[in-house]
């Protein structure tokens, strides 16, 4: 088999232009799906506290309890979890 270095270099592009195509389109279906996740926590943190009466330390202890549940995973600290509650505000 003999290769066309032209034709070749063509065919890599093309697919090459299709893995950056799809690279970018999951890094926006799972921003998407990110958001939507973190509006979510937040607002059942909200109807939470609303319902109990719970104040400030739910978002610290459920922060604590995350990341006993979940090693490793980044994303939920205190700050972040009232991030999330601001968004769903």
């Amino acid at each position: 088999m003999c290769l066309n270095k032209n034709e070749y270099k063509k065919f890599l592009n093309q697919i090459l232009q299709e893995i950056g195509r799809a690279r970018i389109e999951t890094a926006r279906t799972m921003n998407k799906g990110l958001i939507t996740l973190y509006q979510n926590i937040g607002k059942i943190i909200v109807e939470r506290q609303e319902q109990f009466g719970w104040g400030k330390s739910v978002v610290e202890q459920l922060a604590k309890d995350l990341e006993d549940r979940i090693p490793g995973q980044k994303g939920f600290s205190p700050r972040n979890l009232w991030e999330m509650r601001k968004l769903a505000l």
